[in-house]
């Protein structure tokens, strides 16, 4: 991880905050209840990492679908408190809705990531029936703080690349999925992973209602984060042990700084936007990162106090590690999207990249597609580096060896692009490699050999 990584996350993780705590005091001259102002920290911290502001048909998407979804999160958060059952279908119904869509366009994709955002605060914020605010307002409330979330985040932003502390505004080529299956009866992934989620909340309530009715969110919420996200069923269970990994430890800190710090409120406040701050800066670092401070953050919004706070530590801890293998065992066992197969597609879609702009015939050959293509392959690559330290002896195929032989063809390939320079001989070491895809034991050979030809 470069210096100027660690740097711009920390840019960007200023300027986050800085929106999440606008949105939250105009909330809170709205509404001082502590569910409104959650919804608002949660909506910018979504939206500043979608970046569906940095465009004006992103925030019109967002500005039309997360007033309704906010609304209809109000909904399924009151039969959640009133009818514990209904609440749970429909929860589990909307959740996997959001997964299911990205089957239909960009456009519709976008709208599908937005809608689990107001749901997840459901499960970070404890039902507080209004008071401070009529019926009406109730209502209007969470259009009101997704509209001013939005506001802010646009504002921030716009702000911060005008004065250069954020690079300028690129709006990443749109990658749909392949509709692609092995064979009629398999669905395509969006629906496997639409499934898996389904199952995965299904159990996970029916576990927390059964055995843990006090504290059922925390095993719904971790069978979700381990979920979300899948990029198949090896980077659901590597996040699953960094997730237990830096929530035990997440909910250590927090209980140590129950117990010496009492119950304050506004120590609790300042050390929940803490810990939300780190990790937003240290996420890059990994994804532990994140899972310990958001956990502390969320065992701190939810308070540990009393002479019983170890007897819930260890409650805690494990309502996390069941949610944990709950959303394992879905990933794993229900339709499984094979680790390797999503990475070979990537690896494949940028090869096409690369070889798109070393065409003769390509009229413009700008490397920043490739660029963003060798990024989603870095986005799975910390589950299969993980698995090769353990698995170095047993296999003799790594696919983390693909991944590094593809990333150290970066600066060279670049050079290459830029230069506006075609060479044969590269073009041909590199259609070999796309026709090595399909056979995993020459796979690492043929990017070695593109690699050494491009140096």
């Amino acid at each position: 991880m470069t210096a100027d990584v660690i740097f711009r996350s920390l840019r960007e993780a200023i300027v986050t905050m800085l929106a999440a705590l606008a949105t939250m005091l105009c909330t809170l001259t709205i509404d001082p209840e502590p569910g409104p102002a959650i919804l608002a920290i949660v909506l910018c911290l979504s939206l500043s990492r979608s970046q569906l502001d940095r465009d004006l048909r992103g925030r019109l998407e967002a500005a039309i679908t997360l007033p309704a979804v906010s609304l209809a999160a109000l909904g399924v958060a009151t039969l959640l408190h009133r009818a514990p059952w209904i609440g749970a279908v429909v929860f589990v119904a909307g959740m996997s809705l959001s997964i299911w869509l990205r089957r239909f366009g960009p456009m519709v994709r976008r709208a599908g990531s937005l809608i689990a955002l107001p749901f997840v605060v459901i499960l970070t914020t404890p039902y507080v029936p209004t008071t401070r605010v009529g019926h009406g307002m109730a209502l209007l409330l969470p259009i009101i703080v997704a509209l001013l979330a939005l506001l802010w985040v646009s504002a921030f932003h716009l702000l911060a690349r005008r004065l250069h502390w954020l690079p300028p505004t690129r709006i990443s080529k749109e990658v749909a999925e392949t509709p692609t299956r092995t064979s009629s009866m398999r669905p395509m992934a969006s629906s496997r992973m639409a499934i898996q989620m389904g199952i995965a909340l299904a159990v996970a309530f029916i576990v927390g209602y059964v055995f843990f009715a006090e504290r059922w969110a925390w095993i719904v919420l971790t069978a979700y984060i381990v979920g979300s996200g899948n990029q198949g069923r090896l980077d659901v269970a590597y996040k699953s042990v960094l997730r237990v990994l830096g929530a035990g430890a997440g909910t250590l800190a927090a209980l140590t700084f129950t117990v010496h710090a009492g119950s304050h409120d506004a120590t609790t406040v300042v050390l929940m936007l803490a810990a939300v701050f780190l990790g937003m800066w240290l996420r890059p670092l990994g994804y532990a990162w994140w899972a310990l401070f958001v956990t502390l953050a969320l065992a701190l919004l939810q308070g540990i106090e009393g002479p019983s706070a170890q007897h819930v530590l260890w409650l805690r801890l494990e309502e996390i590690v069941i949610g944990a293998i709950i959303g394992v065992a879905a990933a794993w066992f229900v339709l499984p999207v094979r680790s390797t197969g999503v990475l070979r597609r990537r690896i494949a879609d940028a090869l096409a990249t690369l070889a798109d702009a070393l065409d003769p015939v390509t009229p413009t050959r700008p490397s920043n597609d490739f660029v963003e293509a060798l990024a989603r392959v870095e986005k799975v690559a910390p589950a299969f580096r993980a698995s090769r330290l353990v698995t170095r002896h047993l296999r003799t195929v790594q696919p983390a060896d693909w991944i590094d032989a593809l990333i150290a063809c970066r600066a060279h390939a670049v050079t290459l692009i830029e230069s506006g320079e075609t060479p044969g001989g590269v073009r041909k070491t590199l259609g070999a490699a796309r026709k090595a895809m399909r056979a995993p034991e020459d796979i690492r050979e043929a990017l070695e050999n593109l690699r050494r030809l491009l140096t």
